[in-house]
């Protein structure tokens, strides 16, 4: 398993552990992001900015930190 933030772009992962507190999986779970979502790494920009994802029709950036807390296992 590897951290989103680590996953290369254009690449899929499946959600597996989010290793937040109670908030952060919260946040993720109303923007429908949750284990056992299929997610496409779009981008990251330098200097960890945010990471935009797609899954499903939506596409969403999250912040790096965010993005370390999600292990996926590379589809």
């Amino acid at each position: 398993m590897i951290a989103l933030n680590e996953l290369p772009v254009g690449k899929k992962g499946i959600i597996r552990t989010i290793s937040g507190g109670h908030g952060l999986v919260q946040k993720l779970d109303v923007l429908g992001i949750h284990k056992g979502t299929e997610i496409t790494k779009i981008s990251t920009q330098w200097m960890r900015g945010p990471v935009t994802i797609r899954y499903g029709s939506s596409e969403v950036a999250i912040g790096h930190k965010m993005a370390m807390k999600i292990m996926m296992e590379p589809v």
